[in-house]
């Protein structure tokens, strides 16, 4: 019997929890990608329900300007589904690191996610800033 694949060695045991611990890894990338997908979708949509608004308040009014909020929603998006392939393709990285038993941290992908994270804050700010201006 091959004691790497037999559950009753501490050898599998340890393999199954790496493994179920990337698992739990990838799917909490995968919520995080659909929360911010989510709230891209809300933000892109804003000002389409602020003009659909204005319409209805002052139907006179011709409003076509969308803003920053379209711009600033889609590429929350983008980033979102950008994040669910990244999941992927780190999942499938630390699997195989398992299996020839060495595993180790990917730094750059975690910077690389936080900078993105940062930047769209930024952007956000920057738009609720200058939009708070005009008003």
């Amino acid at each position: 019997m091959n004691p790497m694949t037999d559950p009753a060695t501490p050898a599998a045991a340890r393999r199954a929890t790496e493994y179920l611990a990337n698992e739990r890894t990838f799917l909490a990338w995968i919520r995080t990608s659909i929360s911010i997908i989510s709230l891209g979708f809300v933000v892109a949509k804003f000002s389409v329900w602020l003009n659909e608004l204005a319409a209805r308040l002052q139907p006179g009014l011709a409003v076509h300007h969308l803003g920053a909020s379209m711009p600033i929603g889609v590429s929350m998006m983008a980033f979102g589904g950008l994040l669910a392939v990244l999941a992927a393709w780190r999942y499938h990285v630390v699997n195989g690191s398992i299996e020839k038993g060495v595993v180790g941290p990917d730094r750059g992908l975690v910077i690389g996610a936080t900078a993105m994270v940062t930047l769209m804050c930024v952007a956000m700010i920057v738009y609720m800033l200058l939009t708070a201006q005009l008003a």
